[in-house]
Formats: C-alpha cells, structure tokens, sequence
C-alpha cells in the first residue's frame, strides 16, 4: 500500500473531527471522493498506480472510516459533504484540484461545481450521472445501514460478497477479504462491522416512495468542464442511455468508457479504467 500522511481537519460547521489521506507528492493535485458506504481506503487499487504521479487527497467523509459520526442523521447530504471538502481543501492550502468521484462521490461533484463554478478543471465520474435507475437505488437501499456486526474477518467478506457478487463476478476469496479489510473496522467487543454510521441509510429510507430529484441542471452547470465518465458495463444505477444523454447535452470534453465484467461500481484498477483516467488526466490536467 502506498505511504500517506494523516490529515485531520475540522468539518464546514466545525463541529466534527474529519480524517482525510494525503499522499503528498510534487504533482497536481487530485480529489477522491468515495460513495455511499465506503471509505478512503476504497481508493487504495487506484492509489497505487496514481500516487506517484499527482497528490492523492482521499478524505473519510463524515460518518465513514476514521472520521466523526454526525449526532444529526440529516446532515448525511451531498451539500453538506460538499461543504466539508471545502473546509479539506482550505485545510490544505489546495486550489483547484481535479475530482475523481464514486457514485456519491461523483454526486459531490456536481454540487461542488455548482457552489463555485469553474473552480474545477477536470471531474471523473466513476458509475454516477444525473439520472440514476430505480433498480440500483432500490439495491442499495436493502442493505445499507442495520448495525450488522460478524464473528471474524471471512465472515466480514462473506457478507461483503453477498452484496456486492454481482458487480464482480469474477471475485474470488482472497478478493473479497481484502474489499472487507479496507470497507469494515474492529469493534471495542473485537467483532467486525461496516466501517460506516448506520445512520447514513435515513437518505435512503424512502426510495421507490416518490420522484427522483431533476441533477440534471446541476449537470448542465458544469458547463465546458472536461468530463470523463467511467460506467461498469453490468451497473444497475448508471444505465447507457443516460451516459448517451450525459455526452449529449455536455457543452465541454465528454470521455467515456465502459469496463467489462463490472457493477456498480468499478475499483478503477481495471486496465480499461486505468488506461482511460490515464490519457484523460494527461490531455486535460497535465
């Protein structure tokens, strides 16, 4: 695992202690911002091939990882997420960094751009768009939050596979105990649980029961921002229609790339994604 520094910074309200991964470095920086129920180290596949190249700056969002747990479930928002990033930012002394965001990280994006407009000069989108499939809100919704605690570490990556075997078919056991070490933490008692509050699943409490919200004129804000969009080819939240209607409507660069054998979401250590985040940050961020 590549070597970072430990940075821990105070949220937009200042009231949490959040926890980010800075892997330093001399090149341009860059944001990773994980989804839903993971965490920085989700980033660790694609750390190790980028790391050397640009600084890395991998926050825990508020609730994950080694990050505080808000005592007010309704700040578990993309707006307030996006407020916190600000706050690392500044933390930091970095300016405009590109963004590489998962899903909800992805989400981040959009309403970061949206609150300073033009402060981003790249944004990867991994398996996340404006419109997102009822199917994949559905799926994720059956299972975060619940407070599930397991016996061990191979219990951990059974229950790891059970959610997430058909997004990566082609996992094995050591595959799944590793995705359980960087997704779960050791309790006080020595079991093993999600390494997330449960109380992030309030957002979700209510999928299926009424319309989606419309991103798509946070979409159009991001005006001619260069934009990469990275879809599993198996996703049940990110269908191709709405990637098609993504280039669309676009007014910047739009890249696309589907990777093969994937769900929502792909770990971008996948020579497709590998090769496409190569030659995107090259040709747009230097």
């Amino acid at each position: 695992m590549m070597e970072y520094r430990e940075h821990r910074y105070a949220s937009a309200s200042g009231q949490l202690e959040l926890f980010a991964r800075d892997y330093g470095g001399g090149g341009k920086p860059l944001l990773l911002m994980h989804g839903l129920t993971r965490n920085s180290a989700d980033f660790e596949p694609l750390a190790a091939h980028l790391a050397g190249e640009y600084r890395l700056i991998v926050p825990d969002q508020r609730g994950r990882g080694l990050s505080q747990d808000d005592p007010d479930p309704a700040n578990y928002r993309p707006d307030i997420y996006a407020g916190d990033m600000f706050a690392l930012l500044e933390s930091l002394d970095v300016q405009s960094p590109a963004l590489i965001g998962t899903s909800m990280g992805g989400l981040m994006a959009m309403v970061m751009n949206a609150m300073q407009p033009g402060a981003f000069p790249a944004i990867i989108f991994n398996d996340i768009g404006p419109e997102l499939s009822p199917e994949g809100l559905a799926r994720i919704a059956s299972y975060v939050g619940g407070g599930t605690s397991f016996a061990d570490w191979n219990e951990a990556a059974r229950a790891c596979a059970t959610i997430n075997a058909q997004a990566f078919p082609d996992f094995g056991e050591a595959d799944w105990l590793q995705w359980a070490h960087r997704t779960c933490r050791t309790l006080p008692d020595g079991r093993i649980a999600f390494a997330y509050d449960p109380a992030i699943a309030q957002g979700f409490a209510d999928v299926g029961d009424g319309p989606q919200d419309d991103l798509w004129p946070l979409w159009g804000m991001l005006g001619e921002v260069p934009v990469l969009a990275i879809r599993g080819a198996l996703s049940d939240l990110l269908s191709p229609d709405t990637v098609a209607r993504m280039d669309k409507l676009h007014k910047g660069p739009f890249a696309h790339v589907d990777v093969p054998n994937r769900g929502h979401t792909p770990m971008l250590d996948e020579p497709e994604a590998l090769a496409a985040i190569a030659a995107f940050l090259k040709e747009h961020y230097g």
